[in-house]
Formats: structure tokens, C-alpha cells, sequence
């Protein structure tokens, strides 16, 4: 029997519960991944939650969780080409990735480099694609100074790296026991709460540019900064200022190759992805607790294998 976890009704990660049945297998078109570890991302708690996330995403219930995998595939179907039993891969299926097996389109999938763990490799797909998505975004060069919020977490870590490689001037905002490894990746930390414009215009004369995934005070930060609203992009406060015109581009907007070349990335050192905490799946509940209460260093994953 397979393990996976699943919800019966909307609710809080209380309502999520590791049941078994027996383990799908790939249909005409699809590889069966067997999952080593899957990530977690803010998106699946919201749409655990209910309401516009629920109905944005087709929730219907009972339902089962998470979105990012990485591990290897054991079950090729009829006609699929390119991908065979034995390979490391990674990817993303909604509402399916946190289960001991995942049946896939191979199309979503990359595969592992071999220098990239898995559990690195199965907290990239959310993050890594939206990440690169809104640096592209902001068509960033060695001419800006960017301000990257909740530069330490999931998103915000890869898109300050992406954005230094542009060679942009980077200011991140994050909690005070994130600053110095912040520091160590070539990011100017700067603290979250009141007085937080004063203490980025100490950091930087100058803003041309904002990624924003904290929420609505990055926005109107940037905005008295001096910062164009065209050149600001959120993803955790879509619709906050649009007379502005902030963008809101996501991981929906990631090009092919984008997750692949990140993954190549980090495997060579070039970027880092910090993993917070593993968990065992048994713990999935105690996993979605620890991501909802904040100030993390990177991702939150879950171990399967």
C-alpha cells in the first residue's frame, strides 16, 4: 500500500491526514515518480484554507496535497519517450506530490543533476519557477538597486540570487537572524517593521526596482521610495495598488528550461537554496505549522523515502 496525504474538508493543517491505498500506476503517456521528498509551499496551505485560492486552483473534495516532488521514476507508460525507469526527476503536480507515488504528464518533469540532493530538488518547482519568472520580469541590469522582501524565505532567496546575477544591487528584507547569511550571499539585509523606509533609504540612495513577497507594505514601501510601479512585482499582494500598475507575475509565466537551468545552478554552487527543515511525512501536520508561523531560512520539505 502507498502512503498519501490528503483532506476531506477545507480547514487548517489540522484537517490533513496520511491515509494508504494501493500505489496508482502510470496510464498510456505518463511515468509514475517514486516521490523521495516534497516540498511545501504557502500556496497549498491557502488553498487547504478554502475559499479564492480553493476556487482559483479546482479544489474539490476529498482532495490531496502539495505540489513539488522530487525522486525516481519506477513506471513507464505505453508510448512515452525520452524518460526511463531509473531516472532522478523532479517536478510539480497540484494537489498530488505529497504521496509515496506520483503519476505524471513527463512533460512537467526535469531531471535531477546529480550534484543536487533531493531534497533540494523537491522544494525547487514552485519556487524556482516563480522566482526566475519575476526577476525576468523587472528586466534588471548592473544599473539597479532592487528591493527583494522576505529575502530569506523560499521565493524571495532565489530571487535576490537571480537578481545579483543580473548584477543588480540587492537589498533584502528579513529577520535579524537571517542577516548575516544574507550578507554572505551578497544581499544588503535590512530589518521588517516600523521605520522600514528609512532604514532602506540608509541602506541605498536610490530605488529603481521591487520584488515583492512579503505583502502590501513592500509595495507601498517601494512606492515612496521613488520606484515606478511598472517596475514593481508582487506575488503576495496581487491587486494592492493597481492604479500604480504593479505587475503580478508568477511561476505561471516561467519559460521552458527555466526550472532545469536553476536546477543546473544550484547543483554547481552557483545559487543557493537553503532547506529549513525535513520532515517525515508522518509529521506533515507539524511541517504545514512550522511554514504558516513565518520567518524560515528557505524551504520546509517533506521525506518520503
Amino acid at each position: 500500500m502507498a502512503r498519501y496525504v490528503s483532506f476531506d474538508h477545507f480547514g487548517g493543517p489540522e484537517v490533513l491526514q496520511l491515509r494508504t491505498a494501493p500505489a496508482p500506476l502510470a496510464g498510456p503517456g505518463e511515468v509514475r515518480v517514486r516521490v523521495h521528498t516534497a516540498g511545501l509551499n504557502p500556496v497549498d496551505w491557502k488553498i487547504l484554507a478554502g475559499g479564492e485560492a480553493a476556487t482559483r486552483y479546482n479544489a474539490s473534495l476529498p482532495s490531496g496535497n502539495g505540489n513539488d516532488f522530487a525522486g525516481v521514476i519506477d513506471h513507464v507508460g505505453a508510448g512515452v519517450t525520452g524518460f526511463t525507469v531509473g531516472e532522478a526527476v523532479l517536478g510539480g503536480k497540484r494537489m498530488f506530490a505529497q504521496a509515496d507515488y506520483v503519476v505524471v504528464d513527463p512533460a512537467v518533469l526535469v531531471r535531477k543533476p546529480e550534484k543536487l540532493s533531493f531534497v533540494e530538488a523537491g522544494a525547487l518547482d514552485i519556487a524556482g519557477r516563480t522566482a526566475w519568472a519575476t526577476v525576468r520580469s523587472l528586466r534588471l541590469t548592473a544599473d539597479d538597486t532592487v528591493l527583494v522582501s522576505a529575502a530569506a524565505g523560499g521565493v524571495g532567496v532565489l530571487a535576490a540570487q537571480l537578481a545579483l546575477r543580473t548584477g543588480a544591487t540587492v537589498i533584502g528584507t528579513a529577520g535579524p537572524a537571517n542577516h548575516d547569511f544574507l550578507l554572505g550571499l551578497g544581499v544588503v539585509p535590512v530589518a521588517y517593521g516600523d521605520g522600514l523606509v528609512e532604514r532602506l533609504r540608509a541602506a541605498a540612495p536610490r530605488y529603481t526596482a521591487a520584488l515583492d513577497n512579503n505583502g502590501a507594505a513592500t509595495i507601498d514601501a517601494a512606492l515612496a521610495l521613488g520606484v515606478p510601479g511598472e517596475r514593481i512585482n508582487t506575488i503576495a499582494a496581487r491587486g494592492h495598488r493597481a492604479d500604480a500598475g504593479i505587475q503580478g507575475v508568477g511561476g505561471q509565466h516561467a519559460e521552458p528550461g527555466d526550472l532545469a537551468a536553476l536546477a543546473d545552478l544550484i547543483a554547481g554552487g552557483e545559487v543557493v537554496l537553503p532547506i529549513d527543515s525535513v520532515y517525515p511525512v508522518e509529521r506533515v501536520v507539524d511541517a504545514y505549522r512550522h511554514l504558516m508561523a513565518g520567518h524560515l531560512r528557505g524551504k520546509v520539505t517533506l521525506a518520503l523515502e
